[in-house]
């Protein structure tokens, strides 16, 4: 059953905040807009000029069974500098300032918890600034503004280049927060080989190939989830294998053409840990895919320990 809900952020040029969006299972619609100023039904160009107090923010449409709204925060946050109050990346002045607008007092508690924890992290070298704030009425944007990353491709892409939010993102989002020599004595020695080094554990003698227990599977480095039993089935490889990951957003799917081979490898987006490969000879009732993954990357919670380890909103996974 369907539990359709609103969330809103403003995350600089609303042209880059729909993509990290629409990679997520259950969201339904990303549309940019303005919101928090004192316009109505506000132009980009006057938005653009100032003079409005308007933010460029996204308005997202999801059903909370198939992804939370916690899910949907950590993707926001993991597409902005949160350390910059004064706008994003190239792009200066408020409208390109960043925000979280909740819609009741649950959404609330989510947002601040979670920033809460990303500045405990010491992730970043500043604090983070990013505002938790009462949503406003959101205007719909222009059309020629909605979906420009698909509509635009290339301009897309110059852009989120330029501007320098793909740089910033893959050296403060796409490393662990621990050093090298942390995670080495964090990690064992396979598990730092797999996870950092992109290698591949041997067949059959791994720790999950033939585990079949009820529970889900999530990143060894970052402790985020990944897959669930329920999509896990024995294809003979000598890995685990799996239909799909829990959610499509949780994973980074990337060309690999190592070894003189063309193939696509599979990445956690929490912690860009290599995971595996996915292959296109996968039961077909299931989609025909084969998430072939390495045991070393992936740490198992069984089910009747994933409420008492914080895992128990994933239980609708199983």
């Amino acid at each position: 059953m369907e539990k359709n809900k609103k969330a809103m952020f403003a995350g600089g040029c609303f042209w880059c905040m729909v993509k990290p969006f629409d990679a997520y299972d259950g969201v339904s619609e990303v549309v940019v807009g303005y919101t928090g100023g004192h316009v109505e039904e506000p132009t980009y160009e006057q938005v653009c000029g100032g003079a409005t107090g308007h933010y460029e923010a996204v308005q997202i449409t999801y059903d909370e069974s198939k992804v939370s709204y916690r899910d949907l925060v950590e993707a926001f946050f993991m597409s902005i500098d949160p350390t910059d109050a004064g706008g994003q990346f190239h792009d200066r002045g408020k409208s390109y300032q960043t925000a979280v607008f909740y819609l009741d007092e649950e959404q609330k508690a989510i947002a601040e918890a979670y920033k809460k924890e990303l500045d405990d992290s010491k992730r970043f070298p500043g604090e983070v600034v990013t505002p938790i704030l009462p949503a406003e009425p959101f205007y719909k944007a222009e059309e020629y503004h909605q979906d420009y990353y698909k509509k635009n491709s290339f301009r897309y892409r110059m852009y989120y280049e330029g501007s320098g939010r793909k740089q910033f993102i893959e050296e403060a989002w796409k490393k662990p927060v621990m050093t090298k020599e942390e995670l080495k004595q964090t990690l064992t020695p396979l598990q730092y080989k797999v996870t950092q080094e992109n290698g591949t554990e041997p067949p059959y003698q791994n720790e999950f190939d033939d585990h079949f227990e009820e529970g889900i599977y999530v990143d060894v480095v970052s402790k985020k989830p990944l897959f669930s039993s329920r999509d896990k089935y024995n294809s003979g490889c000598g890995w685990p294998a799996f239909t799909k990951p829990m959610n499509n957003g949780f994973v980074d799917e990337v060309r690999d053409l190592s070894h003189g081979m063309f193939r696509t490898e599979v990445r956690s987006h929490s912690a860009n840990s290599h995971l595996g490969h996915v292959f296109e000879d996968g039961p077909k009732e299931a989609g025909g895919l084969r998430y072939c993954i390495n045991s070393a990357a992936l740490l198992f919670i069984p089910k009747d320990e994933m409420e008492e380890k914080g895992y128990g909103e994933y239980l609708k996974y199983l």
